[in-house]
């Protein structure tokens, strides 16, 4: 493969797997917090449908983009309402969100579908874009590849270097031990439950106005569980999630590239070998089979890998608090 096509394909790779960044580090914090929004899937497509709605109205992408933010933190509100003071089953409140918010935008989205609108424009961030290999891939993108770049070292550095990160592990870990603290622990599940659907929001924004340009019924059908499954994946740190939406982002690009290689295998194959791939991948990095992988490793590699093997949800998941 030439090295401008490699160039080109990482470059890609990075712009399509950026709506899985956002949503995948959005429900990393909702979770860190112990919410589990289930909603991913329909809010998603909820948010895009609104995003690219409100900017083909106002002409405005960036109002587009607030708005789908609104959405989806909107959204994560339920879940965590529903969990907190009506005292409902997270697990079920997610998943009735997630069907009501894929009908409700294929219902209000229907006069905007398959119509040309606008699109967050390429801006390259001069004298970056100039260096070697690096400068093409990362720097030559639009201004949301930029922000999710931010967010994943912002994230990372908040929930590892920051008081108010120690705040939110404890509240998903410890919330009885954070409460005795002087932790307003339901207070803090409500802002992070908010700030990670804005989050997903913000992914469902980046679907219609920059990766898949547009709205048409089932726009991103699919992609909230991905975002699910990568979280997962991470094992709930930001960096190793975006380690996972980058992964599966190759994916997708690999299978476009071996489809004309391999032109007797059904397209169908390529296109649903990422998400099966996903799956062995979730696999590996379960809790019984990684501590059995760890064992077969070699002591010096296993000091390297065991960190990146390991993950386990928060202690206090999906489990409400009361005080």
């Amino acid at each position: 493969m030439p090295d401008s096509l490699v160039i080109e394909t990482l470059r890609s790779v990075l712009a399509a797997s950026t709506p899985l960044v956002f949503a995948g580090i959005g429900e990393t914090l909702t979770e860190k917090a112990g919410i589990i929004n289930l909603s991913l899937d329909g809010s998603i497509l909820l948010a895009a449908m609104a995003g690219f709605a409100v900017s083909f109205v106002s002409g405005s992408v960036a109002l587009g983009i607030l708005f789908a933010m609104l959405v989806g933190a909107a959204v994560a509100f339920l879940v965590a309402y529903g969990s907190i003071a009506l005292r409902q089953d997270q697990v079920a409140v997610g998943f009735v969100l997630t069907l009501l918010c894929a009908d409700l935008s294929s219902f209000v989205g229907n006069p905007y579908v398959r119509k040309p609108g606008p699109s967050v424009p390429h801006m390259a961030i001069p004298g970056l874009v100039d260096l070697p290999v690096v400068g093409t891939i990362l720097f030559d993108q639009n201004i949301l590849v930029y922000l999710s770049y931010l967010t994943i070292l912002a994230s990372a550095l908040w929930l590892s270097r920051t008081r108010p990160g120690l705040d939110l592990r404890a509240i998903g870990e410890r919330p009885e031990a954070a409460f005795s603290r002087g932790v307003d622990v339901n207070r803090l599940r409500y802002l992070y439950a908010i700030v990670g659907g804005s989050l997903v929001g913000l992914a469902g924004a980046t679907y219609s106005l920059s990766v898949k340009l547009g709205w048409s019924h089932r726009h991103t059908a699919g992609m909230g569980w991905i975002a699910l499954a990568i979280v997962i994946f991470g094992g709930w740190g930001p960096l190793r999630v975006a380690l996972g939406a980058y992964l599966f982002g190759a994916l997708k690009s690999l299978g476009s590239i071996l489809q004309p290689v391999f032109p007797r295998v059904p397209t169908q194959v390529f296109q649903a070998a990422p998400f099966a791939l996903m799956i062995v991948a979730l696999l590996l990095v379960s809790e019984d089979l990684s501590e059995r992988l760890i064992e077969f490793l070699p002591p010096r590699l296993r000091r390297v890998l065991a960190p990146a093997l390991r993950g386990s949800p928060p202690m206090a998941l999906g489990k409400p608090f009361e005080p």
